[in-house]
C-alpha cells in the first residue's frame, strides 16, 4: 500500500514538474511571439533608424536602407499604411512628410524607403544630404487604408511618379500570400522612361504571378519604340486596363494632387461609385 502511495505521489509530482515547465513554455513563446509582432514603430513618438546602405538608382532617386532594433525585427507596418520621416530642409527647419516602405514586414531586419528627390523638396534636401551611419527620425504607422485577403475580387490601381511606393507595398504583400487570390492591376503613370520608379521589381512580379498582375506604363514624353501608352492617363485606358465597376473590386490612385483630380473624374464617369475608390 505505502509503495502504491510513494509511486502515486511520484506520479503526481512529475505531472505538476510538467504542467509548470509548459506553462513557462507557453508564456516565454507568447511573450516572444507578441514582442515580435508589436514592431519597430511607435505611433505616437519618434524612434532612430540607422542608414546602413543607400544605392543611388538615378540622378535623383536613391534606395535607403535603414537597420531595425535587431536582425529578426519587424517594422510592424500593416499593408497600405504609411510612416512619417522628420528631418530638416535647407534652412535647418523641422519637415515632417509621409512616406511608405517597399518592404514588408517578411523582411526582417530592416526597411527600405525609395525616395525621388526634388530640387526645391524640403524633405528630399534631408535625405539628400543623409550618408551611412545617420539616424532618420521615424513616427508611424499612418493611414485610413486597411486591408484583409481576399476583401476584393480584384484591385485596380493607378499610381504617379513616386505615388506607386504604397502602391507597391499593396501588390506585393497580396501576391507573395500563398493564400490571397486577389488580381491587381496597375496603370503606372510617368514624365519620362527614366522616371519609372521600381520598374525591375515590377516586371519581376509579373513574370512571377503571370495572369494576376498586370501592369500599364503611360509616359508622357516616351521613347521613340514604346509599346505602352502616350500622354496623360485617359478614361480609355482606365476602361481598357483596369476592372470594370462592381462591388467587389476597389480603385486605388496615389499621384500629384491635379493628377489625383483628373483620376476621380474619370472613374466617377466611367461608373465607379465613391465606395470602390480610395486615395492614398
Amino acid at each position: 500500500m505505502d509503495l502504491e502511495f510513494l509511486q502515486s505521489l511520484d506520479t503526481q509530482i512529475l505531472v505538476g514538474i510538467a504542467a509548470a515547465v509548459l506553462a513557462i513554455f507557453v508564456g516565454a513563446a507568447y511573450l516572444f511571439s507578441s514582442k515580435k509582432s508589436k514592431g519597430s514603430l511607435d505611433a505616437e513618438n519618434f524612434r532612430e533608424f540607422k542608414l546602413v546602405k543607400r544605392n543611388q538608382l538615378s540622378h535623383n532617386v536613391a534606395k535607403f536602407t535603414f537597420a531595425l532594433p535587431t536582425p529578426t525585427s519587424v517594422l510592424g507596418l500593416p499593408i497600405g499604411q504609411h510612416i512619417s520621416c522628420r528631418g530638416k530642409d535647407a534652412q535647418g527647419e523641422e519637415v515632417i512628410k509621409p512616406y511608405t516602405p517597399t518592404t514588408l514586414d517578411s523582411d526582417v531586419g530592416h526597411f527600405e524607403l525609395v525616395i525621388k528627390m526634388y530640387p526645391q523638396g524640403r524633405m528630399s534636401h534631408h535625405f539628400r544630404e543623409m550618408r551611412v551611419g545617420d539616424y532618420l527620425s521615424v513616427r508611424g504607422p499612418k493611414g485610413r487604408f486597411r486591408y484583409q485577403p481576399g476583401q476584393v475580387r480584384a484591385f485596380g490601381m493607378i499610381a504617379g511618379g513616386s505615388g506607386i511606393t504604397p502602391m507597391f507595398q499593396v501588390a506585393r504583400a497580396i501576391l507573395e500570400n500563398p493564400k490571397d487570390t486577389t488580381n491587381v492591376h496597375l496603370i503606372y503613370a510617368n514624365v519620362t522612361y527614366e522616371d519609372i520608379l521600381l520598374k525591375e521589381e515590377l516586371d519581376s512580379l509579373v513574370a512571377k504571378y503571370p495572369g494576376r498582375f498586370k501592369v500599364y506604363y503611360v509616359l508622357n514624353q516616351p521613347p521613340e519604340v514604346w509599346d505602352g501608352g502616350s500622354g496623360f492617363v485617359s478614361k480609355e485606358m482606365i476602361q481598357t486596363h483596369l476592372p470594370a465597376p462592381a462591388s467587389d473590386i476597389q480603385i486605388l490612385r496615389c499621384g500629384p494632387p491635379p493628377m489625383n483630380k483628373a483620376m476621380a473624374g474619370h472613374l466617377d464617369a466611367i461608373g465607379y461609385t465613391p465606395e470602390m475608390q480610395f486615395q492614398f
